[in-house]
């Protein structure tokens, strides 16, 4: 198998009594982009979280260069970068303080600059605000910052386009072209289409 490839085999999902989909397969490479589509209730983030590893399928696994990712969960997120459909922030700390407290959990880029991130979400003038005191918008744009600094070649991104503006959205589209035309690879939902210059977003569609 090529190295840097994510394997979905046969994933099913059930919630409660309630079965949400059943044999997904799939497979993303560098370079690649993937947007798992669905009605609301149809488990887009409940698939996100089992690629994450943060959940266990009811039947399937979930491969990293060949290797179930319960086999060495240190490797495989050490090249992963999730961003939730919550912002993941802690409220009490200032946009900035938030960005050093995550990448201190995670490989970053060479040449870090969290205010350069900071400014490219267009959040430069609001980095020392206590987060509890930013808007919805906002929230979502500290925690696309974190993209711009960590060097995980995996994104999978729950609705990353959430309570952001139409010039946000355009910057997030520039970011992820920048990411895959780095090699890296992309999972995520949305309930808007986007364009990814040339990159063909390829669908993962899920029935509820």
């Amino acid at each position: 198998m090529q190295l840097n490839t994510l394997e979905a085999r046969s994933l099913s999902c059930v919630r409660g009594t309630r079965l949400l989909f059943e044999d997904i397969s799939f497979q993303i490479r560098p370079g690649e982009i993937r947007q798992v589509r669905g009605t609301n209730g149809a488990g887009k983030t409940s698939l996100l979280r089992i690629l994450c590893g943060l959940s266990l399928p009811e039947r399937g696994e979930v491969l990293w260069d060949g290797v179930p990712i319960d086999q060495d969960r240190a490797r495989y997120h050490a090249q992963l970068a999730y961003l939730g459909h919550a912002p993941g922030l802690k409220l009490d700390l200032t946009a900035r303080e938030n960005l050093l407290f995550a990448l201190s959990m995670q490989a970053v880029q060479e040449h870090v600059d969290i205010d350069v991130a900071l400014e490219r979400v267009g959040l430069d003038a609001s980095a020392n605000l206590v987060c509890r005191h930013l808007s919805a918008g906002q929230l979502r744009r500290v925690a696309i910052a974190r993209l711009h600094l960590v060097s995980a070649l995996l994104w999978i991104l729950d609705e990353p386009f959430s309570a952001i503006d139409s010039q946000g959205v355009s910057d997030i589209e520039t970011l992820l072209g920048t990411h895959l035309d780095a090699g890296g690879m992309v999972i995520f939902t949305s309930h808007q289409a986007i364009q990814v210059a040339q990159y063909p977003i390829t669908t993962i569609e899920l029935n509820s």
